[in-house]
């Protein structure tokens, strides 16, 4: 395997490369309710609502959100308007825009050929880290998904997009159990290999807990070089908070989160469960870890989010209010 750290990748500057992380922040939150947290829901929300949702997590400080997934609309309909959420949201000019970029989902070469034609600024692929729930998900196996990555990365370095890619189930797999610490790093250091900016490591079922989030974050490091990673918890027996802690301690500075704690796999059995933005906020702020965030606004939203899909959601500090109390 060669050295990561040694490869440059082949960008063209059609489009702004976004910054990775805020300077004047400790970390960056990533907020994925509009895709991973709506992706799931049986509550079917509008365009204007997701478009409603998105621009009031901007104005809350947001500065990367997940907005839309290109997948095949029929195996989630939650996601069929994709190009019309593109459409809707403030252009880069905006005054509503804030510097804020845009995040598609693609799975494969078809979604980014769609995604392209709107206006994303960060392409997310998705590899499944063992080959059983990669079939499940993805149709494919582990390999054939990292030779999706392969060959999407530099399409989106020529147009201009900063790209990631989500691992998932780094943690446990639904299927196959327990996911070995060296199978996580490989399929990490083959990744690194592709040149994407940014590699997710995620527990899409919440089994993590700190000492393992510690570990398996070590193991990552070592093979990734100077690729920028990210941590994407979930809540599901619920670890998550303190799982993302643990990332943050293990030096990670990007960290996914779904306003009001929605969210789940699809694809996954009782996959449940994103943490929820505003108590991430409340828990790294506590902590005394600068999110750049306005947590009184992430409330506001949240409260808001829960009305329009007609259900409380599952985010506590949206209930129990801030500390010390205004």
């Amino acid at each position: 395997m060669g050295d990561p750290r040694s490869m440059t990748s082949a960008t063209d500057t059609t489009k702004p490369r976004m910054p990775e992380e805020p300077a004047d922040r400790d970390v960056d939150i990533v907020e994925v309710a509009p895709r991973d947290g709506l992706q799931n829901d049986p509550a079917l929300l509008s365009t204007d609502q997701k478009i409603g949702l998105i621009t009031r997590s901007v104005a809350a400080g947001i500065r990367r959100i997940e907005v839309a997934s290109f997948v095949n609309p029929k195996r989630v309909p939650q996601m069929a308007d994709a190009e019309a959420v593109l459409e809707g949201l403030p252009g880069p000019d905006s005054p509503q825009r804030l510097g804020a970029a845009w995040i598609g989902l693609v799975l494969n070469a078809r979604g980014f050929e769609r995604a392209q034609r709107t206006a994303v600024d960060e392409i997310n692929l998705v590899v499944m880290v063992t080959d059983t729930f990669s079939q499940k998900n993805q149709g494919m196996t582990t390999e054939e998904s990292i030779a999706t990555v392969e060959s999407v990365v530099p399409l989106a370095q020529a147009a201009g997009l900063r790209t990631s890619v989500t691992m998932s189930a780094s943690f446990g797999c639904p299927y196959e159990g327990e996911v070995p610490v060296a199978r996580v790093a490989d399929v990490a250091g083959r990744l690194a290999l592709t040149g994407v900016d940014e590699i997710a490591v995620a527990d899409t079922i919440g089994v993590a807990v700190p000492r393992d989030v510690a570990r398996r974050m070590a193991a990552v490091k070592a093979v990734t070089g100077r690729t920028q990673l990210r941590v994407h918890v979930h809540n599901t027996r619920n670890t998550g908070y303190a799982s993302a802690l643990a990332a943050y301690e293990a030096g990670v500075r990007v960290l996914d989160s779904s306003l009001g704690g929605i969210g789940g796999c699809p694809f996954a059995p009782r996959a449940t469960g994103n943490i929820a933005t505003e108590d991430l906020v409340f828990a790294l702020e506590r902590s005394g870890v600068n999110t750049g965030l306005d947590l009184d606004e992430l409330i506001r939203t949240s409260d808001w989010l829960g009305e329009q899909l007609g259900r409380p959601t599952p985010a506590l500090v949206s209930k129990a209010g801030p500390f010390p109390p205004a």
